[in-house]
């Protein structure tokens, strides 16, 4: 039976998915400073259009002249973003509206409220830190932590989807590859924030070598130092082409533990989900080679980030379905010999 709420987190979960989207536009397009300042923009609440306001702005940011595509691109992301706090903000109202309810959750709501905030900060931090790498990796990995909590949310306030007893066995390989996904979309945060997507531009080999020549101290140092505009990234071919290769051996990786798992699933008789997920897979797949192979055309790789996204969910709900199921004993009383009886 649906909980109050549900379609409220409905509609979040989908704001959720587009606000990632946008995230991944707005990197992709090299707006991430197409605002200099926040939360406004060149110190206004939009973008400057009017002489005047134009003229303001460049007094107020010289070396950072309006760019209004850029600047929309960054703006209609942040307004999306702030829709969704206050949405995040709704639910977590709403759970303590009902928290004496039996079964309704309001742990999790409040976990979102306090994400969506911190998400807020690398918001913040990405532009005052200039696209700092680091900052940039883990606003992605904030981005689509939200998004599976609220997913997490509508499939606690559907009140559908009872735990498949039996299948428990399964929770410690689905844990396995949720925690593989992850990774693999921290390094895809990596590639993207270090602008290494195009480092190889050749498949399966990498300048026309299986391993060519890499610097994974450089590609992997997370104390660049901080100060520098990384917008177009600071690193060096071989750098950059470490991380690349990474990615790909992440790629690797991820698809023989998600294909075990999906074998596994099938075998178990959730044909539906084992379907449904390598679908997803082999999408994500082919987005990722389409990606090399057409040097990162804008739409495939915003595609690759939402396929992506949708990877992950669909782990989220495979880990759902293998929870353990709460056992409840009602009604019961102890016979005289010790055995528990129905009452």
């Amino acid at each position: 039976m649906r909980k109050p709420g549900f379609l409220f987190a409905v509609g979040a979960l989908l704001l959720g998915f587009v606000v990632v989207i946008l995230g991944a536009y707005t990197r992709l397009v090299h707006a991430g400073l197409g605002c200099p300042d926040w939360p406004g923009c060149y110190g206004f609440l939009s973008v400057p259009r009017s002489d005047a306001a134009l003229e303001l702005a460049q007094l107020r940011f010289p070396d950072n002249p309006v760019e209004a595509f850029k600047a929309w691109a960054e703006m209609i992301h942040r307004y999306a973003a702030g829709l969704l706090g206050l949405t995040i903000l709704g639910l977590a109202l709403l759970a303590l509206k009902y928290r004496q309810r039996e079964g309704y959750p309001l742990k999790l709501p409040l976990a979102l409220l306090a994400l969506v905030i911190c998400q807020a900060l690398f918001g913040m931090w990405t532009v005052t830190l200039k696209l700092w790498p680091q900052v940039v990796t883990a606003h992605l990995l904030g981005g689509f932590a939200t998004l599976s909590l609220l997913f997490l949310l509508c499939l606690r306030l559907s009140g559908r989807l009872p735990a498949d007893v039996g299948l428990t066995a399964l929770r410690p390989l689905g844990r396995a590859v949720l925690a593989v996904v992850i990774v693999q979309i921290a390094l895809g945060g990596w590639v993207s924030s270090n602008y290494a997507a195009v480092a190889c531009l050749d498949l399966p080999t990498c300048h026309g070598q299986w391993w060519p020549e890499m610097d994974f101290v450089a590609g992997f140092n997370i104390f660049q130092e901080i100060g520098p505009n990384y917008l177009g990234g600071m690193l060096y071919g071989e750098g950059r082409t470490a991380i690349h290769v990474t990615h790909r051996i992440g790629a690797l990786i991820t698809l023989i533990a998600t294909l075990l798992l999906v074998w596994k699933l099938y075998r178990a008789g959730l044909t539906a989900t084992a379907v449904g997920l390598s679908l997803v897979l082999f999408t994500q797949l082919g987005l990722g080679i389409s990606n090399i192979l057409a040097h990162l055309p804008l739409a495939v790789a915003v595609a690759h980030n939402a396929v992506g996204a949708l990877l992950l969910l669909t782990l989220v709900l495979v880990n759902y379905r293998l929870r353990p199921a709460a056992i409840r004993v009602n009604a019961q009383r102890r016979s005289p010999v010790g055995q528990w009886t129905p009452g």
